[in-house]
């Protein structure tokens, strides 16, 4: 970095600035907005993880990076029950302060820089190629992780199931994706923070022995408790997977101090071990779905992939700029697919993170 080089100037322009105008128009509908463009949660956290935050919130002193026992202990029980990982010890997790701070930081921290090559979906979370211009290494985008040439490919990105699009890959798709990272000694992160929210597939971890086999080798998961548990407020999230790169990042994160806070850590564990809160959400968000889908589809939409997440992948085969200005105009803000890549730019993303109420308006306007 030069001297007159700050780290913001290697990043692209912050996409969210570009909304506000449609943004105000939508908020001048009679009936208010209904703020459909960013997915966070509009629902009460489960009162039993409250609970817990507040029994812990007497903790004056600093709490430790890698989590207290109990803890690992919760974090590795979830990947083996929810996931069905096997031979998962506490040298195979990692909690982190919120699943956005691991992304942005991942490629500096695993010591990447120019040269490197760090690959992501063509249509992708903005926040991947951020990490990679952090670290002054080189963005690339695939359709297919198999047609990317490996050489100085040091970091590939898995995203299922898919923001913005929804896409789920197979077990299959998966297991021929590990096999041929491990056969060119690419690493793989697997972000899996919205594998619990599948509607007409199954989503499966990059850990579960159909995937990966009988090793961990090669591949870390990345999960969050911010949408299964309407957690975006605690900063909770956490990763799994191969012990040898884990525990270079544990210490140094120690040196950084990135520490999730005692309360937040207890709040996890409560979390982890609870799963009736986990399918009450996913009713909410199922109903969300199965009201604003068919509203949009009457509406001239179109629903690309859309098989899981939060989100409905939408367009009108028109500019996405368009579909973002029209929908404005009824009160309703999304978010433009080109905000994703260059290949959305004719589809919008739709959340599900609104309330009943909202959901109901939406429609409403929509009809």
């Amino acid at each position: 970095m030069s001297a007159t080089e700050a780290p913001v100037d290697r990043l692209p322009a912050f996409p969210w600035d570009r909304l506000e105008p449609y943004k105000a128009t939508a908020a001048a509908h009679p009936d208010g907005i209904v703020d459909l463009s960013v997915g966070t949660p509009v629902d009460p956290v489960p009162e039993l993880i409250q609970k817990a935050l507040v029994a812990a919130a007497d903790s004056p002193g600093y709490p430790t990076v890698w989590g207290t026992p109990e803890l690992r202990d919760a974090l590795t029980g979830w990947c083996e029950r929810r996931l069905g990982a096997r031979g998962m010890t506490h040298r195979g997790v990692l909690p982190v302060v919120g699943s956005k701070e691991l992304v942005a930081w991942l490629p500096t921290h695993l010591g990447l820089g120019p040269g490197d090559r760090i690959a992501y979906p063509r249509l992708a979370y903005p926040t991947y190629e951020v990490g990679a211009r952090l670290a002054r290494a080189v963005p690339v985008t695939y359709d297919d992780p198999r047609d990317l040439d490996p050489t100085d490919l040091k970091l590939l990105w898995l995203n299922s199931p898919s923001n913005p699009t929804g896409r789920v890959l197979s077990r299959t798709e998966l297991a021929e994706v590990v096999a041929w990272a491990r056969a060119h000694g690419v690493l793989v992160f697997s972000d899996e923070c919205y594998l619990e929210l599948g509607w007409e597939a199954d989503p499966v971890s990059v850990l579960h022995p159909d995937v990966c086999g009988d090793s961990h080798a090669g591949l870390v998961a990345v999960h969050s408790l911010s949408k299964r548990s309407n957690l975006a407020g605690y900063r909770a999230a956490f990763i799994a997977g191969d012990e040898a790169v884990l525990g270079p990042l544990l210490q140094l994160r120690k040196h950084g101090g990135m520490m999730t806070s005692a309360p937040t850590q207890a709040a996890v564990v409560a979390a982890l071990a609870d799963d009736a809160h986990v399918a009450e959400q996913r009713e909410r968000y199922l109903a969300r779905r199965a009201a604003l889908r068919p509203a949009l589809e009457a509406h001239g939409f179109r629903i690309d992939h859309s098989e899981a997440s939060l989100y409905l992948w939408a367009t009108r085969d028109e500019p996405c700029w368009d579909t973002v200005a029209h929908l404005a105009a009824l009160g309703v803000l999304a978010a433009p697919g080109d905000f994703y890549g260059e290949a959305g730019a004719r589809h919008v993303r739709i959340a599900l993170t609104a309330t009943d109420e909202r959901i109901a308006a939406a429609v409403a306007r929509l009809a």
